[in-house]
């Protein structure tokens, strides 16, 4: 479980688990989102299907909403007196700045539930 969970925030490919999901670091905000057509280990498609990444919004919703109460209750805890204002002030400032990291976390999430790892295949992978 603790690899499987470290393999999707590492971004690696579901099928080996050493490939890379993404082709440039989180913050190059002109490439953020950019993937490779296939792993370059395995060869395993990284868009199974035409629009594939179309259902990790509603996971990249999802970590919005967690993130959302996660500040919520921060604030309601450590500052309960705090103005609504400043509130929804650092929810967008904390969901503007963590963008790049949702998406991609978000995509390697959604291909995830979809491609499962192979041992087989890890095995005889390209790379080591």
């Amino acid at each position: 479980m603790f690899k499987f969970l470290g393999n999707i925030i590492s971004h690696k490919c579901p099928k080996c688990r050493k490939g890379p999901l993404f082709t440039h670091k989180a913050y190059d905000l002109k490439h953020f989102s950019k993937m490779p057509k296939q792993c370059e280990c395995c060869n395993q498609p990284y868009e199974l299907e035409p629009s594939f990444y179309y259902g990790a919004m509603y996971v990249s919703y999802a970590l919005q909403v967690a993130l959302l109460v996660t500040v919520f209750t921060a604030y309601q805890i450590l500052y309960p007196d705090v103005d609504v204002m400043i509130m929804i002030a650092t929810v967008i400032g904390v969901s503007a700045i963590l963008y790049p990291v949702i998406i991609r976390l978000s995509r390697s999430i959604w291909i995830h539930f979809f491609v499962s790892f192979s041992k087989e295949v890890s095995e005889n992978c390209k790379c080591k």
